[in-house]
């Protein structure tokens, strides 16, 4: 009980402290927070058993009928969640924002223009990697982002470059040319528990970075019903968060659309 109680005080106490920040962004007219829910996880369930149970186009449709304002998906070459044949048959179906997260290899360059999603985000996985586990080096790979941002944004495509929480890196997103930047947010999940404040920092760092340059900003990556609501208190500016793993793990016990909701109000 009186952990509890000491976990239900700090989450009150941070509301709080949010609430006036949440409020002036509101007030210069902002965009809420957007929701993009993951549904990678999904399909890894599905492909456990063969067959189409869960089908993976029912559940994009219940995600957004229950308040999910994208989609978003991470095809890897070997397909062992998300495969190909998924992205195509999602894009005729989805009515609200799809992101597309993938290393910009021939064959997902060739997939997403093809699609044309709203949204592409670059990530620099290796093939065989289970998840995301760190951000582009902008500086160090600025010729080949360059170049590919400059392919898809000629198609209309948004783009977004995965990246760690350093000012400078955010600044050599913007000089590469692409429209937003989403912070790689496990370092802050990780430190959370012992340290809120010192744990955002760096993000807050950065995300004033990315505003500055005139970039929009996302955040994704081991985001919960725990940790979300402080960030985007530290954070309000946030266009969009992508969150899969928490949230179909919390979808088990809540059930979908009340998993859904709760991470959305912690948007708000």
């Amino acid at each position: 009980m009186e952990i509890t109680f000491v976990h239900l005080h700090m989450k009150t106490r941070h509301k709080a402290a949010g609430a006036s920040s949440r409020r002036h962004c509101r007030e210069k007219g902002e965009k809420m927070t957007k929701l993009s829910v993951n549904i990678n996880k999904i399909a890894t369930i599905r492909n456990a058993r063969g067959g189409n149970n869960p089908d993976i186009l029912q559940v994009a449709r219940d995600c957004e009928q229950y308040g999910a304002e994208g989609i978003t998906v991470h095809p890897r070459p070997d397909e062992r969640h998300i495969r190909y044949a998924d992205v195509i048959n999602l894009k005729p179906i989805l009515t609200t924002e799809f992101n597309i997260e993938g290393y910009p290899q021939k064959s997902f360059l060739e997939l997403v223009k093809s699609v044309r999603p709203t949204q592409v985000t670059l990530v620099p996985d290796a093939p065989d990697q289970i998840t995301s586990n760190a951000g582009w080096d902008t500086i160090k790979h600025f010729d080949l982002l360059t170049d590919v941002v400059a392919d898809l944004r000629a198609l209309g495509i948004r783009t977004s470059i995965f990246v760690d929480p350093r000012p400078d890196l955010v600044e050599q997103a913007a000089k590469i040319g692409a429209d937003r930047v989403e912070l790689y947010t496990e370092p802050y999940a990780s430190a959370y528990a012992t340290d809120p404040a010192r744990a955002a920092a760096p993000f807050v760092e950065a995300a004033r970075t990315a505003r500055r340059c005139g970039l929009g900003l996302n955040a994704g990556h081991d985001l919960s019903l725990v940790n979300l609501a402080y960030l985007h208190q530290q954070i309000p500016w946030i266009d969009e968060v992508s969150i899969g793993h928490a949230l179909v793990c919390d979808s088990l016990y809540l059930g979908l659309e009340q998993a859904i909701k709760q991470y959305k109000e912690q948007l708000k």
